[in-house]
């Protein structure tokens, strides 16, 4: 096993198929150990040099609907307020902190995401 940090694009090409090779094997064997080392820097290496932005609010919000098979009306139940979904999708209001809640319990969206400044049509 000749393990070392992934620092080019060649190196983490080479690093993916290190490990299709080893995809099945077994815990607690050599072959699993280096498996897990090399899922660990590859992982490493995504989080540097392929990051993925955090969505916008309304995108999150909207996309989490559809994982969920949620209508509008269905969000408007949820925040107690069908013309409140309205104006949020058309960006003419912001979500409140309230909102905020509950849109992070109900569709488990990070609260991260949700709080994240976007425009507004006014």
């Amino acid at each position: 096993m000749e393990i070392k940090p992934i620092k080019t694009e060649k190196d983490y090409d080479l690093a993916l198929e290190r490990v299709n090779t080893l995809f099945n094997a077994k815990p607690n064997t050599s072959e699993g150990d280096e498996l897990d080392i090399l899922v660990t820097l590859i992982e490493k290496y995504e989080q540097i040099h392929y990051q993925i932005p955090e969505p916008d609010p309304i995108e999150a919000i909207k996309f989490m609907m559809e994982q969920n098979g949620l209508t509008d009306a269905d969000l408007g139940v949820i925040l107690n307020s069908r013309s409140r979904v309205s104006e949020i999708f058309k960006r003419k209001r912001a979500l409140t902190i309230k909102q905020i809640r509950i849109l992070n319990e109900a569709l488990h969206i990070p609260a991260s995401t949700l709080i994240k400044e976007y425009a507004l049509n006014q």
